[in-house]
This record gives C-alpha cells, sequence and structure tokens, in this order.
C-alpha cells in the first residue's frame, strides 16, 4: 500500500495508523512541539495518539531535537532521545510494527499541519522497511 498525504490530512491519516500500533513506533523528526494549552489541536490530538499507545504497551522510541518534548516524552515512559552530530537531523520518519513508513516533509508542528506546503508518503509491507529500520537504529545508537 502506497498513500500519498498532502497538507492538512496527515493528523486524519496518520494519528488511525498510530491506534492501529501492536508492538512499536519509531520516530525520527526535526521539529516536534507540544500543545498542551491547546488539547483540542491537530497537533496535540496527534500527540495524545502517542501517548494512548504506549499506554497499550506500544514500545515506543523517538529521536527529535527538542528538548522540551524528550523530556515530557520520557516523563511518560517512551524513550526519547536526541541526535547528537554536526549535521542538521531533518528526518521526518515514522516506522509503525516495523511493516508501515510514513516519510515526507510534516513536522510536528501547527504549522505543518495547517499552514506548510507538506508532502509525505506511508508506504506498508516490506519494501524499504529494512533500509529505514537500519537508517533509524544507526541513529538511535548515536543519540543520547
Amino acid at each position: 500500500m502506497h498513500d500519498v498525504i498532502v497538507g492538512k490530512e496527515y493528523p486524519a491519516k496518520v494519528i488511525p495508523l498510530i491506534e492501529s500500533a501492536k508492538s512499536t513506533i519509531k520516530i525520527v523528526v526535526f521539529d516536534w512541539r507540544w500543545y498542551g494549552a491547546d488539547p483540542g489541536a491537530s497537533v496535540q490530538l496527534f500527540n495524545q495518539a502517542i501517548l494512548r499507545a504506549r499506554r497499550r504497551g506500544v514500545g515506543i522510541k523517538a529521536i527529535a531535537n527538542a528538548n522540551d518534548v524528550i523530556t515530557i516524552l520520557n516523563k511518560h515512559g517512551i524513550e526519547a532521545k536526541k541526535i547528537i552530530t554536526k549535521k542538521l537531523m531533518h528526518t521526518k520518519l515514522m516506522i509503525i510494527d516495523d511493516r508501515i513508513f510514513i516519510i515526507g516533509s510534516h513536522n510536528y508542528t501547527m504549522s505543518a499541519f495547517h499552514l506548510n506546503e507538506e508532502l509525505s508518503v506511508c508506504i506498508s509491507g516490506t519494501d524499504g522497511c529494512a533500509r529505514m529500520l537500519n537508517y533509524f537504529d544507526n541513529l538511535w545508537t548515536r543519540a543520547c
């Protein structure tokens, strides 16, 4: 399956995938924001889906740049780290159950979900998953 995700479609298409996760979610994202004062915001609904997945027992690992989000995720039992590199970590990748991956331009921000011209793709199956998992694992070992 291949599904193109344009602009505002991201939360509507990705939240159900998060909700269907059975074992793991692995995330690498450049910009991830937490809108705790606005629980109805689409990004916060996305964030809450991540937290619900963790409470269901889904193992979640996240690599992000924002220290405040890393702190919040860790507080909720999610393994979250920041990459240590001289390069800009600009990736936007989510891998669900090692068989579905979403990659593209969407950050986890209100601007990305509502204002910017964004495009991502969701691919399920084994094509490319091994390389995505290897990419994630290599970043994870360098993160702290």
